[in-house]
């Protein structure tokens, strides 16, 4: 991680967990300057969980970073509950994290899904943002579903064959009903080899080059590649070359949920949104050229919607954050928003 300049390790002054309805509660943490200006970290997924690694984006004698794991997700309970579980609630539950920490305006950060999450955020909240970085913009539309679900197979072949290998071929059609019933078996001999195969498939996707150590596996490699949005548990057991059957389950269920109801939003209406709720606000948008998970041409619709954002195309990475181009992208968007004046 040295070579990406990260800032370096911390680990929290402050964590807890925050019930945010009847059978929610969200794992908060906060660490660096607890004086600082706060940012919050949206993760990716949906279902992913937030990661040491990503509290290293910003300053910590700056900022006060602010992580969460959103419903369902890492360390967050009931891990894996999908009831209750939408992108609506999940914007009460940052206005509520942000109304519990007593901060007047924070500034939001947010990639993938959690681009996604950011801008649903920000369009019901925009007085409350200091300024938004974002980085491989996911809108939910069914093109962007069709892409990852089908059409990326154009150019990785491997990793679909992997995922529908054993798919009957009656199924093959709807290969995201074939796993929603899988992931939601009661019996978790079905429920959890299901998870972790749906899981991988991302994972093996997530960057442009995999740089693999010879002491690794290939499965090692595709998972610290994605591992700006590994949970925790997964983050270690790549390293342990070990799987948390449990975590993966709850990372699956939760992502299936979202991706059977488009996220619970209307992408295009999201986008026109953007465009006239967010005029006012710095906003960055990070997005690697050759991103498979999320292609750049949302990215660059959502450049056209708000002109006034800065939009790097990274010309030289794939997904991951943890890139060495999009890594120094965010970096700089975090240096850069530090010269703002906040209330």
């Amino acid at each position: 991680m040295n070579d990406l300049n990260l800032y370096p390790e911390c680990t929290p002054y402050q964590h807890e967990l925050l019930k945010v309805s009847a059978t929610h509660a969200v794992y908060v943490e906060q660490c660096g300057n607890p004086h600082g200006v706060p940012v919050i970290f949206l993760h990716g997924g949906p279902g992913s969980g937030c990661n040491p690694a990503q509290r290293r984006f910003f300053d910590p004698a700056y900022y006060r970073i602010i992580l969460f794991d959103q419903r369902g997700c890492g360390r967050s309970q009931p891990a894996g509950e999908t009831q209750d579980n939408t992108t609506q609630t999940l914007v009460a539950d940052i206005e509520a994290i942000r109304q519990h920490l007593n901060i007047k305006q924070w500034h939001v950060f947010g990639g993938s899904w959690g681009s996604t999450l950011a801008l649903a955020y920000a369009t019901r909240h925009p007085a409350d943002i200091i300024s938004l970085t974002l980085r491989g913009i996911f809108l939910s539309r069914p093109q962007e579903i069709r892409w990852f679900l089908g059409e990326v197979a154009l150019f990785f072949p491997e990793a679909w064959h992997r995922l529908i290998d054993g798919v009957p071929l009656d199924q093959r059609e709807n290969i995201l009903d074939y796993y929603a019933k899988l992931v939601f078996a009661a019996d978790t001999a079905i429920s959890i080899p299901a998870a972790i195969r749906w899981n991988a498939f991302e994972s093996s996707i997530m960057s442009l080059l995999p740089k693999p150590d010879v002491t690794q596996s290939s499965s090692q490699v595709q998972t610290n590649a994605a591992a700006a949005d590994a949970t925790p548990a997964t983050a270690t057991a790549a390293k342990d070359n070990a799987v948390d059957g449990p975590t993966e389950l709850a990372r699956a269920r939760v992502q299936i949920h979202y991706i059977q109801h488009l996220c619970f939003i209307d992408g295009e209406q999201l986008l026109q949104l953007a465009a006239t709720t967010l005029r006012q606000i710095p906003t960055t948008i990070v997005q690697g050229r050759y991103d498979m998970v999320c292609p750049p041409q949302t990215a660059w619709q959502l450049a056209q919607a708000m002109p006034h954002a800065s939009l790097v195309m990274v010309a030289d990475a794939g997904h991951s954050a943890m890139e060495q181009g999009t890594c120094q992208a965010l970096l700089a968007a975090t240096e850069r928003y530090k010269a703002l004046v906040t209330l």
